[in-house]
């Protein structure tokens, strides 16, 4: 099996250091998938883009960390479930919510449950969601223009659940108190 390196900034390929040291500003700390995807500046730098792009979509903090979890969730990335429960309860999901997202039940909000239905759909069915849940996303308030959005966050989670998949990443001790098991969510359903 191939090991992947946990870079620091200083062992790191020099074209991806500027990169690290952005996200560990943002973070506080250099997430142990920053410091796997160091290895490949360019895999590193997209993903990082990627995610100042969806910040800059008309997703709420709260709608893209949702829709982040819920492809994480579809793609069973143990390590994303647990960055991005963090960032939902950092954004303000309440935590029953946080609770009902983690063991594949509905959320409270309509809207946001019919966020995170179409988003574990479009991941889920690697782009063709029944007719039904994209009408149900319309019918919650979102349009074309989150339709194209949530195809973003699919992108770029599927990049780093891939790069958890394959590398086996570590869950950086910041995250252990959100740690979650693909077995016990393995029931998520749209």
């Amino acid at each position: 099996m191939t090991t992947f390196t946990l870079h620091t900034r200083e062992t790191a390929p020099e074209p991806s250091r500027a990169a690290m040291k952005a996200v560990e500003g943002k973070f506080g700390f250099l997430p142990n998938l920053i410091r796997e995807m160091a290895d490949a500046p360019s895999t590193l730098r997209g993903y990082v883009a990627l995610g100042e792009m969806l910040e800059q979509t008309s997703l709420s903090p709260v709608e893209q960390q949702l829709a982040l979890a819920a492809v994480s969730l579809a793609n069973g990335c143990e390590y994303c479930v647990a960055a991005h429960s963090a960032g939902l309860r950092l954004a303000g999901l309440p935590p029953e919510d946080l609770e009902a997202l983690r063991e594949g039940r509905a959320l409270s909000d309509a809207k946001l449950e019919a966020l995170r239905a179409f988003t574990y759909a479009v991941a889920d069915t690697r782009g063709r969601p029944d007719a039904g849940v994209l009408e149900a996303f319309r019918a919650a308030g979102y349009g074309n223009r989150q339709v194209l959005e949530v195809i973003l966050a699919v992108g770029m989670k599927t990049i780093s659940n891939y790069v958890n998949h394959v590398a086996l990443t570590p869950l950086d001790k910041q995250l252990q108190a959100f740690a979650w098991s693909a077995d016990v969510g393995a029931s998520a359903a749209v």
